[in-house]
Formats: C-alpha cells, structure tokens, sequence
C-alpha cells in the first residue's frame, strides 16, 4: 500500500509541474503582445513593426518612395516589409518558446502548445 502512496506523490509533483508551466506559458504569452520586432523591405525604403505574436503595430514608409508612379512597386514594398516583420516575431516566439522548454528541463525545440 505505501507503493500507492509513492505514486500519488508523484502524481501530486507532476501536477504541481504542468501548473507551473501553465504559469509561465501565459505569462510569455503577456510578454509576447509587448516583444517588439522589425521587418524591413526596399534597403529599409519601408519598415513594419509587429508584436512577436505577429500582431503588426506600425509602419514607416520613406517619403521618396511615394515619387514612384508604379503603385505596384509600393505595394510590394510594404507587403514584402510585413512578412518580413512576421517571419521575424515567429523565429522570435520559438526562441522564447525555447528558453521556456529549457528553463523547465525540457529539450528547446519541443514544441509546446502556444
């Protein structure tokens, strides 16, 4: 019967654990919403800011690139400004996903629901 008692000891440090990272997954998902990054396109021409969440929060257009008649380009350009700020909040997210994994003992790139 003690055996019993050992496992519900283990169990009771098992649960204890997952609140513990239930914890500190929302509160990276809090620091995620205020972990700015920037993308940028056209040498800089347009840059795009957005939360690591991917959240886009600004953006800033170079006045010379209004002087284009190929509205296209323009487009582009700020298009391809935003992905670049999103590609670089999702690498950003993993890596702080990571730190989180390895702060609790587990390998960084097991991927935790998020």
């Amino acid at each position: 019967m003690l055996k019993g008692l050992g496992g519900l000891g283990d169990m009771a440090k098992m649960m204890k654990a997952a609140q513990e990272m239930q914890t500190k997954m929302a509160q990276l998902q809090d620091e995620m919403h205020q972990i700015i990054v920037t993308g940028e396109s056209g040498a800089g021409l347009v840059k795009a800011s957005c939360t690591a969440k991917g959240e886009l929060k600004s953006l800033d257009i170079d006045p010379s690139i209004f002087n284009s008649d190929d509205k296209e380009v323009v487009e582009d350009l700020i298009l391809a400004a935003i992905k670049d700020a999103q590609d670089k909040a999702g690498a950003r997210a993993k890596q702080e996903m990571g730190k989180l994994a390895e702060g609790m003992g587990l390998p960084a790139d097991m991927k935790l629901p998020f």
